[in-house]
Order: C-alpha cells, then sequence, then structure tokens
C-alpha cells in the first residue's frame, strides 16, 4: 500500500535517498535547498510516498516561478521502477494539490541523457508513467548551452540589422511580431497553443509568460532589415537558475538569409554584458534551422528534452 503525504520538515531538502549515489543525492538535495531558498517551491508542496513498511521510496515537487502562487509545474518525480502505481499515486497526488492552488495545466519535462539536479534515468519508463497519469507529450526539444567566453570573443552582431528595444516601442509591436511568427511555426507546443487559442491570444500569452522571467526593458529588441521591415525577434532573460534565450525568432519574409543565427547571437550578447557565465536555450527538434542557429552561434547541444503537460480542472474532464 502506498501512502502520499507532505514531506516533513525533518526530511527536507532530502527527500528520497539513492543508496550508494553520492553525485546523485547531492545534487538534488542542492537543488530542492535552492528551490526553497528562491521561492519556486515551499515545504507544503513537497510530497513523498512511503511504502507499506513506512520507507520514503518516491516524491514529487511543486514549482513555480519566484513570487507566484499558483504552481506550474513538478520537478523531482522518483518513483520505484517495480511499482508504478507509486508514480501515479505521486502523480495525482500533485495534480490535485496543484489544482487545489489554482492551476489549470500541469506540466513536467524529461531530460536525456540523465544530468544533475534530477538525474532523471529510464526516460522510457518516465514517459510511460507519466501518459498513465494523464500527461500528454506535447514537445520533443532539444536543449543547447554556451559556455560564455571572452567578451573580445564573442560573434559580432549583424550589421545587416538595427535593433530597437521593447523600452522604445513599447509591448504592441512584439506582439504583433509573435503573432505573425506564430501562424508558420515549427514548434509543436506553440502551434498547439495557436490552435487552441488563435494566433493573437497564443502570441499574447507568449509575450506574457516570457515576460515573467527576470529581464530588462532595454534586454527585449526587434531587429530592422535594411527594408525597414522587422526581421527578428529577440527575448533574452533569466531563469531562476541560469540565463536563457527566452524566445528568438526571424519573420516569415526574411527567412534563409540567415538572420537566425544573427539573432541567437544578439541574445547572447545581451546576457553576456550583464554578467552570463553560462547560457541556455532550446528549441523543438523539428526547428531544425534554429537548433543549426544555436551550434552556429557556439552553443552544444548537451542534452534532449520531452515536455509533457496534464491539463487539470474543468479541461481535466473533458
Amino acid at each position: 500500500m502506498t501512502l502520499v503525504r507532505t514531506a516533513r520538515t525533518g526530511e527536507l531538502p532530502t527527500l528520497v535517498e539513492h543508496p550508494g549515489d553520492t553525485e546523485r543525492n547531492t545534487a538534488t538535495r542542492e537543488y530542492l535547498a535552492q528551490l526553497l531558498d528562491s521561492g519556486c517551491t515551499r515545504p507544503e508542496w513537497c510530497l513523498v510516498a512511503e511504502d507499506g513498511d513506512g520507507r520514503t521510496v518516491g516524491s514529487a515537487v511543486l514549482w513555480t516561478i519566484p513570487g507566484h502562487e499558483v504552481p506550474l509545474a513538478v520537478v523531482l518525480f522518483e518513483a520505484p521502477a517495480d511499482a508504478p502505481e507509486t508514480g501515479t499515486a505521486l502523480l495525482d497526488a500533485a495534480a490535485a494539490k496543484a489544482r487545489e492552488l489554482g492551476a489549470t495545466e500541469l506540466e513536467h519535462v524529461v531530460d536525456s541523457p540523465a544530468q544533475a539536479p534530477q538525474f532523471q534515468r529510464d526516460p522510457e519508463r518516465r514517459g510511460a508513467l507519466l501518459r498513465r497519469a494523464g500527461f500528454r507529450e506535447v514537445r520533443d526539444g532539444r536543449r543547447f548551452r554556451l559556455d560564455v567566453p571572452a567578451a573580445g570573443e564573442l560573434p559580432a552582431d549583424d550589421p545587416r540589422l538595427t535593433f530597437r528595444s521593447l523600452a522604445e516601442l513599447g509591448p504592441e509591436p512584439f506582439v504583433a511580431v509573435l503573432e505573425e511568427l506564430l501562424t508558420d511555426t515549427a514548434d509543436a507546443r506553440l502551434a498547439d497553443d495557436v490552435r487552441r487559442h488563435g494566433p493573437r491570444r497564443a502570441a499574447e500569452l507568449l509575450f506574457e509568460e516570457t515576460a515573467e522571467l527576470k529581464h530588462e526593458p532595454e534586454w527585449w529588441e526587434l531587429g530592422y532589415d535594411a527594408d525597414g521591415t522587422v526581421a527578428v525577434i529577440s527575448l533574452p532573460a533569466e531563469n531562476p537558475s541560469v540565463p536563457v534565450i527566452g524566445f528568438v525568432g526571424v519573420a516569415p519574409a526574411h527567412r534563409g538569409k540567415g538572420y537566425a543565427t544573427s539573432v541567437v547571437v544578439r541574445g547572447t550578447r545581451v546576457l553576456a554584458a550583464h554578467g552570463a557565465t553560462e547560457i541556455r536555450g532550446d528549441c523543438d527538434a523539428a526547428n531544425r534551422a534554429m537548433a543549426k542557429a544555436f551550434e552556429r552561434a557556439g552553443y552544444v547541444n548537451f542534452a534532449d528534452r520531452r515536455e509533457f503537460a496534464r491539463p487539470l480542472g474543468d479541461a481535466e474532464a473533458k
């Protein structure tokens, strides 16, 4: 019999210990301590599963952006390989708690190869557990990382582009460009948003969600081609762990000119100028042009990321 309960104070930030796996135990313990300190989670959002002998055999932790009261995702999901019912119970309990707190959807990502801080080994088993608990895969992604070189070693900005910032232009031109991009996107998750909400609302949601990340208005820019039309959009930011190329895109009329690499470079230069020593970015596996752009800008594809989502509330019942 599986019992899912809130973790006790003395169990934080350890949760599940993996015998003999010191690197994994240390990394996940430090990660949860960071989440608690930053406000990405809180003690009452940390769930553990006990087996019939009272041993802690699994965990699930709700996560959100610092300052928010509604969970967005579940992290540190651990369940024994020989007891899939434990995994289902943990995910159901996490979904129920998130729903009570006002969430309408709960996300989870599975990275491979397994690495700090979550060490998600056996990704196929994890995917099966998620599907069993009502999650569906919404994106097959690729993750990229750049260890920022010295400023003088960064690629130069594309001289064909002239950049103007959010501070100068205001939000409307940015949302308009996003709407144009989303009508012809290779990103499965964004395409699904367009199907559900229409291109304009999907663009507004993308802008609003990206704006939740730490950034300055001067960082966000539109790049104009010599003909005066918008060619690229760059929305670099910082998430609670690391600076990121939050969103970049090339307007349909300007694709095929090499601007995808140019806009990744621009976001990289902005973040580096504000002290970033490591920058991450991601794209849908189907978006080969953007994957090549990251690589040409010096980024390394260090992991693959499958994104899952479970609707909650009224959406879950449909």
